[in-house]
């Protein structure tokens, strides 16, 4: 089978500035999932780290792992 590649379609206005975008729907949701996720990096990006031993622990008695 013959995988095609997904391009995405300009809407513009009368000026031929491009307005609007279609793309897929599975494009759509991984654009939103990776916004998602660079907005939970901006929000946890003066967290202080932790140690992987002391992760490890939470984890093991949390009953992770």
């Amino acid at each position: 089978m013959q995988k095609t590649r997904e391009r995405e379609k300009f809407i513009v206005n009368d000026s031929g500035k491009k307005v609007s975008v279609i793309m897929s729907y599975r494009r759509y949701r991984r654009l939103m999932e990776d916004l998602h996720d660079l907005a939970v990096v901006a929000e946890r990006r003066d967290e202080l780290s932790v140690p992987f031993a002391e992760f490890e622990r939470r984890l093991k008695k949390d009953g992770v792992i």
